[in-house]
């Protein structure tokens, strides 16, 4: 893959580390992000990635939104590692300096593929899976709670032509982290999906840690079965129960404990007593978060088939809420929330 051109689009706390790991690695990169004092900070100090027992200093090529419009040169590969609600501009963004033969690789949470083959085409358009724990409140200042070593993905393509370039990306971001290449990445983004279904909203609602919202008499369970509804939903369109993120074959045998399984791993592996979780920044930083494209789009899925996922549609709605103003995050939510969800679930009864 030596002399190919590659962009991260969307250099936030996980694109700014990707994207300076590879840097790092000799790779030709280039780093668009929409944040233009990140953009700024990244040109003049580089990007800093501050990890668990290290820091690193990356030099690195750092273009705002509006440069790409400048390019003169393609891309072989772009990245695409914003937020998911943003992805389809992004592609719209990046098609015209996409290389003939060049691919878009989505790193990113929830079931974005689909909408990138709506821009792209299939035959450009590789899914992936990503669990890296980061997060960005300085400009060009990355804290990355997951080394390299604990860090992890899988890629891969829905089409032939798509999935024989998998390898060759799978090998680029080995230099971020450990890598996998999925014969179904639809499925495998399902499950990481379950697992954002589990966590990252329910956890935000009561403006906690994940660890320390599971804690909360009722949350746990709650919990698990946001991310129950979503195993069944991923079941339910046909999509095949896969071990990521380091799981072991046994753990995909037992739908009704799959989310736990995940749960557990997530848990005991890459989180940390004081991680916050994506959506939990997202607040913090008074930005939207993406609940309609985790949870809801389980609720969309579910009605779509002619069922209910009420645990994740109480999740939705309280975020919502949140969202607007007309509530605000934190411990005391809880009971609204788990009251919500039961009363969903006796409707749906």
């Amino acid at each position: 893959m030596s002399g190919e051109k590659i962009a991260v689009l969307g250099s936030g706390a996980n694109g700014a580390s990707v994207g300076a790991d590879l840097t790092r690695a000799g790779l030709d990169v280039t780093l668009i992000e929409q944040w233009p004092e990140h953009v700024e900070a990244m040109r003049r100090n580089g990007i800093e990635v501050r990890m668990p027992h290290t820091t690193e200093t990356t030099d690195v090529r750092a273009f705002n939104l509006c440069d790409v419009a400048t390019f003169r040169h393609a891309f072989d590969i772009v990245l695409v590692m914003v937020k998911a609600y943003d992805t389809r501009w992004a592609c719209e963004l990046i098609k015209p300096v996409l290389a003939d033969e060049g691919v878009v690789v989505g790193v990113q949470n929830g079931m974005t593929v689909d909408p990138m083959i709506e821009v792209l085409g299939a035959d450009r358009v590789l899914g992936c899976v990503i669990e890296v724990a980061s997060n960005m409140f300085e400009p060009g200042i990355v804290n990355r709670d997951t080394t390299r070593e604990r860090s992890w993905f899988a890629v891969g393509g829905v089409t032939e032509a798509a999935h024989q370039r998998a390898e060759a990306i799978a090998e680029i971001l080995r230099n971020s982290g450990q890598v996998e290449v999925s014969d179904d990445i639809r499925s495998s983004k399902w499950m990481k999906l379950i697992a954002n279904c589990t966590e990252l909203v329910t956890s935000a609602i009561l403006d906690m840690t994940v660890m320390d919202a599971a804690k909360v008499p009722g949350m746990y369970e709650l919990m698990i079965e946001a991310g129950n509804e979503a195993t069944r939903t991923a079941i339910a369109l046909g999509h095949q129960l896969r071990p990521i993120i380091g799981m072991a074959e046994a753990d995909i045998t037992a739908p009704e404990r799959f989310a736990a399984a995940l749960f557990d791993i997530v848990h005991d592996v890459y989180s940390t007593p004081t991680q916050l979780t994506t959506v939990l920044q997202d607040w913090h930083k008074g930005r939207r978060s993406e609940v309609n494209e985790i949870n809801g789009h389980v609720v969309r899925e579910q009605a779509r088939l002619g069922g209910r996922a009420p645990v994740n549609e109480a999740v939705v709605q309280i975020a919502s809420r949140i969202e607007s103003g007309d509530l605000t995050a934190g411990p005391d939510v809880a009971d609204l929330l788990m009251s919500s969800a039961a009363r969903l679930r006796a409707r749906s009864r």
